[in-house]
């Protein structure tokens, strides 16, 4: 049977909500369970799931709604119970017995119950976002607006605003910053170190935090601007300021540019921001050599401009990767002739452009749902081989990030046991805080299944993190290695091992960046 339960005007995000499923699910005799906000799009998928459409009648998008499938009434309710405690437990902690002054309902209310804040992290539905951020910027806060769904036109008027008032938004779609050594979103735990990050790209600002943190730097600060802040239409207005916040921070010895595909005329005015700090700019996907005046190197991989700033401060990146070439070379042993095509997985959407650049000079073209060439855009033909980011709106809507919740990619996973063309499976595991507390747990399991079927495909993994984070990066990394997996020390090599498995030459993991 079927229960439903709603909480009127009662808007939590997504990380309560996926905390407050999981309550519901682990309750005993429950086999379904979900809590969503009312959006239309979750009301269908409610429906398609068998819930009663007289059940969710009137609800909107500011309503909370639960629902539990259990043996009987009674196995249900207390579902559905666990599910509350979750959701209102985490909205009356204060963790300082303040009550309700220490969860103010308002952003006015937070400005007067916090002296001297600064910033504000915004996180609420696309519909509302660009207002309170808009809020956020006259009470005189800098803004990193985490929620996406905020239109082109909506992200210029805010930057704009935030530019006349001295003020700098992070975002939208800004998981990734580390101010004063205060990780907001979806952060790393990096060493201080003296190279500043700005990245129109979370997890690429997440993966040049953890090689430069594993690779013996650190960062200063890391500001992130929003994927499309490098676009033609947004014309690098954050960009511009952090590179000037950077120029002006005595700590920063390099600034590291990381972008997901920028246009290149945006990407040369941001650099022309620069005056003394050298620059090492990793615009994803722009051809190595690019010119871009001003700046000391440009990269189209976050691996290879991480290693230039590295080199900027006279450290030595890696350029050995230890048992990785043999490790491919026992994977492509005993690969099925059949198997011709990757199929990546990404949480990442950064990761994703990545692993497009440095796979596709090998293998042709790889078709995504976030494809470095339109004509190359999914659905893809029979045969192809094709790199989805999860990450992407039309994955997110209504459900949580994939890094949060990482049995987003169960279901495609399992399904690929399926299709017997593909070669290898390449998946991203970002860690860090926001991220889930025990990604492996989740997926090492389904990917020891999928690589030990008779006629398995190969899967290699990356595991993005650093000794610091709390998952623990070598727990992680060892769990998928007993899993049967590739387990590669970057993004950008782990895309190359993919490429170097299907097309069976282990060399292509050697491949100088």
């Amino acid at each position: 049977m079927i229960s439903v339960r709603v909480h009127r005007d009662r808007y939590v995000d997504s990380v309560v909500l996926l905390s407050a499923t999981r309550a519901i699910k682990e309750s005993p005799g429950v086999g379904f369970a979900t809590a969503v906000m009312g959006t239309p799009a979750n009301l269908a998928a409610l429906r398609d799931a068998g819930v009663a459409a007289g059940d969710v009648e009137d609800v909107a998008a500011n309503d909370i709604v639960m629902v539990a499938r259990a043996d009987d009434d009674a196995a249900a309710a207390a579902g559905l119970e666990a599910g509350d405690h979750i959701l209102f437990a985490t909205r009356t902690s204060g963790g300082g017995g303040g009550g309700a002054a220490a969860n103010p309902a308002t952003l006015g209310a937070a400005v007067g119950a916090l002296a001297g804040a600064n910033v504000a992290v915004i996180s609420v539905p696309g519909g509302y976002a660009a207002l309170e951020a808009h809020k956020a910027l006259s009470a005189g806060l800098n803004v990193l607006l985490f929620s996406d769904n905020v239109t082109v036109e909506e992200e210029v008027e805010l930057k704009d605003h935030a530019l006349a008032a001295g003020r700098l938004v992070m975002g939208p779609g800004a998981g990734t910053a580390m101010l004063g050594g205060c990780g907001l979103g979806f952060a790393n735990v990096a060493k201080r170190g003296r190279i500043g990050v700005v990245a129109a790209a979370g997890t690429g600002a997440q993966e040049a935090m953890a090689l430069l943190d594993r690779w013996g730097e650190g960062v200063t600060q890391v500001i992130g601007v929003g994927g499309r802040d490098l676009s033609e239409a947004v014309a690098g207005r954050s960009a511009r300021m952090a590179i000037r916040a950077m120029e002006n921070d005595p700590d920063t010895e390099v600034i590291l540019l990381v972008s997901k595909p920028p246009s290149p005329d945006v990407a040369r005015a941001v650099v022309a921001e620069c005056g003394s700090t050298p620059l090492v700019a990793a615009l994803v996907g722009v051809a190595d050599g690019t010119a871009v005046p001003g700046a000391e190197a440009v990269s189209s991989t976050l691996e290879g401009g991480v290693a230039h700033a590295v080199r900027l401060l006279g450290g030595n990146p890696p350029t050995q990767w230890g048992t990785l070439r043999a490790d491919v070379d026992g994977a492509i042993a005993g690969l099925s002739a059949k198997r011709t095509t990757v199929r990546g997985l990404f949480s990442g959407g950064t990761l994703c452009y990545e692993a497009l650049t440095l796979m596709q000079p090998h293998l042709g073209p790889v078709w995504s749902n976030t494809p470095l060439d339109k004509q190359f855009h999914v659905p893809a033909p029979a045969g192809a081989h094709i790199c989805l980011d999860l990450g992407e709106e039309e994955y997110t809507q209504g459900r949580p990030h994939p890094m949060i919740d990482p049995e987003a990619r169960l279901e495609l996973l399992r399904a690929l046991s399926d299709e017997p063309g593909i070669a290898v499976v390449l998946l991203d595991i970002v860690l860090g805080y926001g991220s889930h507390d025990d990604p492996a747990a989740v997926l090492a399991p389904a990917c020891a299944d999928l690589a030990g079927a008779a006629d398995a495909p190969r899967i290699v993994v990356y595991v993005l993190g650093t000794d610091g984070d709390p998952q623990g990066l070598e727990r992680q990394r060892r769990a998928f290695t007993e899993a049967g997996c590739v387990v590669a020390p970057t993004n950008a090599r782990a895309a190359l091992a993919a490429a170097a498995i299907t097309v069976r030459r282990s060399d292509i993991v050697e491949t100088v960046l």
